[in-house]
């Protein structure tokens, strides 16, 4: 199934969308620097919202442990982007793609979504939305040169046919379904 034709990299070329689902990662890399993905993911979700091009974003990630928090860190970076709270939602269950983007229909009720992410991971998260009947676009954040990226790609290199093996032969679901959280804080 192609996904290309569904990932956007031009925000104006972007359809009016209700919900985008910020897949969540590091705020820092594991040095203590700046996570250059976070940062620039956050950048095309304020982007998106203040051009109107969606009303609500789904803040998905990790949060299995109380000093690790994806959404709360999305959130307090988009606030600083001037984004107001009322447009946001926590999925604190998005442990992996296929987690989230299933969250965002099975959880939060969305038929329709727009996922922010760098361009290397649209086409496996469009591809996952597909496959469960979610009509699913994706925006791609701008990413750094290619030598930085090299184990993020390499990385995505095996996730691919994972997902095609998750989805097709051993039909996996979300770990998480039926709650909005993983750890009440």
């Amino acid at each position: 199934m192609s996904t290309s034709h569904r990932v956007y990299t031009e925000l104006e070329e972007v359809p009016l969308t209700e919900t985008a689902l910020v897949l969540g990662t590091s705020k820092r890399f594991a040095n203590g620097e700046p996570n250059t993905y976070f940062e620039h993911r956050m950048d095309a979700a304020a982007s998106l919202f203040k051009e109107g091009k969606i009303k609500h974003l789904l803040l998905s990630g990790d949060n299995r442990t109380p000093y690790y928090n994806e959404p709360a860190d999305m959130q307090a970076a988009l606030e600083k982007r001037g984004i107001p709270v009322s447009a946001f939602s926590s999925d604190k269950a998005g442990l992996r793609t296929l987690d989230s983007v299933v969250r965002s229909n099975e959880i939060f009720g969305s038929e329709e979504i727009l996922v922010v992410t760098q361009r290397f991971h649209t086409y496996r998260a469009v591809f996952i939305g597909q496959h469960y009947g979610i009509n699913t676009y994706a925006y791609a954040a701008k990413s750094l040169p290619l030598r930085a990226s090299a184990n993020l790609l390499f990385r995505e290199f095996l996730a691919r046919p994972m997902a095609v093996i998750d989805l097709y032969i051993l039909q996996k679901e979300p770990s998480e379904m039926g709650k909005e959280d993983l750890l009440e804080l």
